[in-house]
């Protein structure tokens, strides 16, 4: 059985007591950095065999995971938060499926939720990770999102300029809340507009960015044509006229006039 294990993404005491009972009933723990991992285990009394597991050497190290688990308990950390999100993971998933291996997740503590949370931005969002480091891959990437969705990336202390750039640029100056520390003594969610963000000593950050104002599906239509494209939809005449008539903000009779004299 292999137990895909969320970590604390700031406060050691952020870990759920599932999460510390599957960890000391495992027979071995495969974790992004070791020593990294250490402080949180010893923390806890966790004393397993602990291994590598990180983006380096996920496919070199996938087919001894998997023969370990044919047989073994194996815990899989990354160094916080849920593995799987921007995170090594997804590939053992893949081939445990394949292999009909059982697998589960441990629920727990994931960056982006807190940050999301924090921000008290709009559903739907769609969470992007980091942008790809290549500018080519980067503007294919971000011409794949809806931008009418509350948008959530991961920024690294590094490329925080280099990323607000790019943002604004494929964006537009939006409203945004950028979070660091999360669940930590010092935790800050800085509300401001995406051109306002600067640089920073260190850290990594949660960018949440408001979505772009949704255009209504009708916008552009006439009266009497808004009315026929919610007849297509299956709603009856009737209906269909005094949606309209409320969405436009006029009388429903004056709707009604329209469509009468176009029929």
């Amino acid at each position: 059985m292999v137990y895909f294990v969320a970590t604390p993404i700031g406060n050691l005491k952020e870990i759920t007591f599932r999460a510390v009972e599957v960890l000391k009933d495992a027979d071995a723990i495969f974790c992004e950095d070791t020593r990294h991992s250490l402080p949180l285990l010893r923390h806890y009394g966790i004393d397993k065999p602990l291994y590598s597991y990180h983006k380096y050497n996920e496919k070199g190290s996938l087919e001894f995971v998997l023969q370990m688990a044919e047989s073994k308990n194996i815990a899989v950390i990354s160094d916080a938060g849920m593995p799987c999100i921007s995170d090594p993971g997804n590939l053992l998933v893949n081939a445990l499926n394949s292999r009909s291996i059982e697998y589960t997740v441990v629920s727990g503590a994931s960056a982006f939720v807190n940050a999301f949370v924090l921000s008290g931005f709009s559903v739907p969002f769609t969470f992007a990770g980091f942008l790809p480091e290549k500018n080519a891959d980067r503007k294919r990437y971000i011409g794949k999102l809806d931008d009418t969705n509350t948008l959530i990336f991961y920024l690294s202390v590094h490329d925080i300029v280099k990323d607000r750039d790019f943002l604004l640029e494929h964006l537009g100056d939006r409203r945004v809340c950028l979070v660091k520390e999360i669940s930590k003594l010092h935790e800050k969610a800085r509300f401001s507009m995406l051109s306002e963000i600067e640089d920073d000593s260190k850290g990594e950050f949660v960018l949440v960015v408001e979505g772009k104002p949704r255009v209504p599906d009708w916008e552009g239509l006439t009266p009497v044509q808004h009315v026929n494209l919610l007849i297509e939809q299956g709603s009856d005449k009737n209906t269909a006229i005094k949606t309209v008539a409320r969405l436009r903000g006029v009388n429903k009779n004056e709707i009604y006039r329209l469509a009468v004299n176009n029929e």
